[in-house]
């Protein structure tokens, strides 16, 4: 077994507090949708503003009439334009978090197959925004808005989709009962 007591933690100590590393199964589903994820988001973005033209020429395609449709949109600050303009704090934060998360599912932290599900998801949309935010001019290129009559959702796209799912999946693993909860089993 490749479990290990976390001697370096006092509150483990005494406690048999094991630091389990993710099975095959986990890395399989963080690493999947990790990739595939980034990819569809940094993919559709290419896609999308390749065929509506440059931003700014008020090209669109209606998918749903007074709900949805594609519209181009840069967006220089974090979700709802906080912290517009900052781009090296925005990059910086996204970097942290990137980490944070790798390390959280390295070290066991999402032992619960729901939690490596949304790791991978919150990863994915971390990193194609930090692409857009790094190779972009610190933009991060948005394409999908909902809106009804004339108010509109902020334009958003894959990456935040993708983090808003694994957020959501966070909130759910930590509401459901751990009987109800799918656990990797440790390592052999």
């Amino acid at each position: 077994m490749n479990s290990r007591t976390d001697h370096s933690n006092p509150a483990a100590k005494g406690t048999g507090c094991l630091l389990r590393r993710p099975d095959r199964r986990g890395w399989f589903l963080f690493c999947t949708i990790f990739l595939l994820g980034a990819a569809a988001d940094l993919w559709s973005k290419h896609a999308v503003f390749n065929w509506l033209g440059p931003v700014g020429s008020g090209e669109t395609y209606t998918v749903i009439p007074g709900f949805f449709r594609i519209a181009l949109c840069q967006n220089d600050g974090a979700a709802f334009s906080i912290l517009r303009g900052q781009r090296f704090i925005l990059s910086g934060v996204s970097i942290i978090a990137l980490i944070v998360i790798c390390v959280l599912f390295l070290i066991g932290q999402a032992r619960q197959r729901i939690l490596q599900i949304a790791f991978g998801c919150i990863g994915a949309g971390i990193a194609g925004n930090l692409y857009d935010r790094l190779l972009n001019e610190g933009l991060v290129r948005d394409f999908l808005d909902i809106y009804i009559g004339d108010h509109h959702w902020p334009t958003f796209n894959i990456a935040d989709s993708l983090l808003c799912v694994g957020v959501g999946l966070i909130l759910l693993a930590n509401f459901t009962s751990g009987a109800d909860q799918t656990h990797a089993p440790p390592q052999k």
